[in-house]
Order: structure tokens, then sequence, then C-alpha cells
């Protein structure tokens, strides 16, 4: 979809992104698209005051697709420092799910990758993703994310979703930074 403009969100966002992401990866509305879990965990993936209290710190920052004056899909990316290693961590990736398979993803990673790139000094991306599921990992994989071989558990205890599957588990991700090869055009807000 050429016609995305992608912006960072600003707070009067946050209602409207979490929705976004909720309704792309749980409840009947996700199955629309090929990103939903709902055979995985029931409930909510976000709230509007978690994004809103997300969109407020210095150290990440949240990016909206808006296409005809409506925001379709959504990445957060979060600049973490371990020793000497910078990494840009990204998470909350959603589709609206009737616009799904599209290329609105990928257009929305690449976006990400660019912007943390020219705000940060940056060693590689990351990511975590639910080991059940494949076709998503197969998706990051052609993006240039490869597994680390490191598996954690995924978190049972929440007061926002229940989890329907026993042995969910987190794989990490990681993709090196190359030279920025995308011209991803970010509007900034006030």
């Amino acid at each position: 979809m050429s016609n995305l403009a992608i912006r960072r969100a600003s707070l009067a966002d946050a209602e409207t992104i979490a929705a976004l992401i909720n309704s792309a990866y749980r409840g009947e509305t996700s199955r629309a698209g090929w990103t939903t879990e709902a055979d995985l965990i029931d409930g909510l993936r976000t709230t509007a005051q978690e994004i809103a209290s997300l969109i407020a710190r210095a150290n990440l920052f949240i990016l909206v697709g808006e296409y005809q004056a409506s925001i379709v899909a959504t990445i957060c990316c979060e600049h973490l420092v371990e020793g000497h290693q910078h990494q840009a961590k990204l998470g909350m990736i959603s589709v609206q799910p009737n616009l799904q398979n599209q290329g609105i993803g990928k257009q929305m990673i690449l976006a990400a990758e660019t912007y943390a790139r020219e705000i940060w000094p940056l060693d590689s991306f990351c990511m975590t993703v639910i080991t059940a599921r494949d076709t998503l990992i197969a998706f990051y994989n052609r993006l240039g994310y490869l597994p680390t071989g490191v598996i954690k558990p995924f978190p049972y205890e929440s007061d926002l979703w229940q989890v329907k599957v026993e042995g969910l588990q987190f794989a990490y991700f990681e993709k090196p930074v190359l030279s920025n090869s995308n011209n991803a055009q970010i509007t900034q807000n006030a």
C-alpha cells in the first residue's frame, strides 16, 4: 500500500492504537487476518493506559500508519542498552485485520528500523515471538530477523489475558543494523 502515511504517535492516539493492537491479535475480529492469537490467548493484548505510558517514555517511540485518515497499523520500538550493545526492540506490530497481507506490516517494520537508526546509535534490532507462531516467524525471517537460540516462558499470569494452551514460549530474534537502505518518511508530532 503505497499511500500509507507513517508518523510518530501522540498521546491522543493511545485509545485507537490499543484498540487496533487488540483487534489484530485477540478475539474474533483478529481471525480476519493472519496474525491472530485467538486460538492461543483470550483477553486483551494491551490497554490505552499502557500505550499512553509507552508514548510518554523517552527511550521508546510508537509509529502509526494512516490510510484514508484512519490509523490502520502500528509498531512500538524501544531503545535497549546492555553494556556497550545498543538494540532497538520492535513489538506490538499490528495491522488492521482486513488490510493484512498487503505489505503494510513490512512497511511499518522498515519505517521503524529507519527511524530508530536516525535517532539512536544501534548495533542490532531485536524482537520476541511466540514459538507457536510459525507463519509469523517465517515472515520475520524473510525480513532478516534470525533466532538467537534464547527461549523464555510466556507470562501466563496477567490481568489482561488468559492463556488457552500449555507450553507457550517466547523466542528471541535479532537482525544486525545495516546501512540505511530505506527512505521512510516519518512525521514528528509537536
